[in-house]
């Protein structure tokens, strides 16, 4: 009899394979409350490597880090009506504290435009105080009516950042920036996704923004994956709130506004982007550990050199684990972090110490080869590399390969269903969006006719990227 998989295959039932892999690579829990999540160690260590990267991105473009209370009173989130409409139905509301009802709701964070911008309104006073640059990495609650661990929480975490600028070009100029330096930047090179950088529609655009900016993902079943966004919030938080600045004279003006976000979904983007029927891959320059050395036995000499091992690839700035825990069943120990998705495995037992050698295996690209033990500081480093690349080549012939142009609704919805759709914005238009959205299909981005951001939704030549969405 055939031995079950490990895992439910991909092909056979793709929403039970990503749950399986969450399970057996020991990354997340469902919490005791529906919809949250207790984050395990190994997958809270994909979000610490996706911290430290991208909290070096921010600060590389000018933002200082902060922290502002996760109560906000409710009449806050009241003073901009189209924002307060379009998180109304995600809200999670405290009305009893201290066993007595309270004066005034607080609303537990789901943003923070509305709490930071009343203190903005503070710290701002003259063009001297501005640009503005805060940054907060908190945890947000939306009551979330189909959660998925990763995806779709009612408690997540995130980083959102906070700007204000004396000038709508200042502000549009920095979003802008974000969405392509810091989070296309990270999102390509370090997460190895193939990511489509472009503007939402006013039906999707941020509640509260006059342009949303996005970084879309294609998944490894097809559908796309909202990775990340940056807004342009104009000056309607700082009318709401009376942000303004002191110019030359005593007149005053209102401040330009973005925020922008990247969450806990993307290690469920990570997942399902890279993730095989084997278990997570994790790309190189993001893992926590690179590399694991595994003694195969308990054999002293064997344990001596599994450590000799680590310490040399250590030292050439090789993020490596030891494995030298032989009272478990090497397979198991091999299954395991082969399903944790670590981009090098080192085996070494009594027969490879008398050739002087390892096996080295390679979880990206698959496949085991003996190497001199002496060559492997030398050699890992390039081999990471590659790996590194070889998950972006994929991801964008995936992406590429399941991307078609269509011309009418109908082939929209047909490419959706096993892929994306290109479609001219001008024939598609607001009412067609509509249209596709009661099949469950839904405009992702709008792109120029060269694949760059456009500048405006109804520029010659846009093209509407659908798909379905996680």
């Amino acid at each position: 009899m055939a031995k079950a998989p490990v895992l439910t295959p991909q092909a056979e039932d793709f929403p039970r394979w990503y749950q399986d892999l969450i399970n057996k690579a020991e990354l997340a829990d469902n919490g005791p409350v529906r919809g949250t999540m207790v984050i395990r160690p190994y997958g809270y260590g994909l979000w610490e490597r996706m911290q430290q990267e991208m909290d070096a991105r921010i600060k590389k473009a000018g933002a200082q880090n902060a922290y502002f209370p996760m109560f906000i009173p409710q009449s806050y989130l009241t003073k901009e009506a189209e924002h307060v409409e379009g998180f109304a139905p995600e809200l999670a509301v405290v009305t009893h504290g201290g066993g007595k009802q309270l004066e005034e709701p607080v609303v537990v964070r789901p943003t923070s435009e509305t709490i930071i911008n009343e203190y903005f309104s503070k710290w701002v006073q003259s063009h001297r105080d501005l640009p503005l640059l805060i940054n907060q990495w908190a945890n947000v609650v939306r009551w979330e009516l189909r959660p998925r661990v990763f995806l779709r929480t009612t408690e997540f975490l995130w980083q959102e950042g906070h700007t204000a600028h004396a000038t709508y070009e200042d502000a549009r100029d920095y979003a802008s920036m974000i969405h392509t330096q810091v989070y296309g930047d990270f999102m390509t090179n370090v997460l190895g996704i193939d990511v489509v950088l472009g503007r939402k529609t006013a039906k999707e655009r941020f509640a509260g923004a006059i342009n949303t900016l996005t970084l879309e993902g294609m998944m490894g079943d097809g559908k796309a994956l909202q990775m990340g966004t940056s807004h342009e919030l104009g000056q309607n938080f700082a009318k709401a709130f009376n942000t303004t600045y002191q110019l030359q004279g005593a007149e005053r003006e209102y401040v330009w506004q973005t925020s922008w976000g990247v969450s806990t979904r993307m290690v469920g983007g990570l997942i399902m982007s890279h993730g095989d029927d084997n278990g997570l891959r994790v790309p190189p320059r993001l893992a926590a550990v690179q590399a694991v050395v595994l003694a195969i036995k308990g054999d002293d000499a064997v344990i001596a050199k599994v450590r000799e091992i680590g310490a040399r690839l250590e030292a050439v700035g090789i993020r490596v684990v030891v494995d030298d825990r032989t009272d478990t069943p090497f397979g198991r120990r091999a299954v395991d972090w082969e399903l944790k998705g670590v981009p090098l495995r080192i085996e070494v037992g009594p027969r490879d110490l008398e050739n002087n050698t390892a096996m080295l295996a390679r979880r990206i690209p698959g496949g085991k080869e003996p190497v001199s033990i002496d060559a492997l500081a030398e050699l890992l480093p390039g081999i990471l590399e590659e790996d590194q690349a070889l998950l972006l080549r994929q991801s964008r012939e995936r992406r590429e390969a399941r991307t078609v142009d269509v011309k009418t609704l109908d082939e929209a919805v047909e490419a959706a269903a096993t892929g994306w759709g290109r479609i001219s914005w001008a024939d598609l238009g607001p009412e067609g969006e509509a249209k596709l959205a009661e099949q469950g299909v839904t405009v992702r981005c709008i792109v120029a006719a060269d694949g760059s951001v456009p500048q405006a939704d109804d520029q010659d030549g846009n093209i509407a990227i659908v798909a379905r969405a996680y």
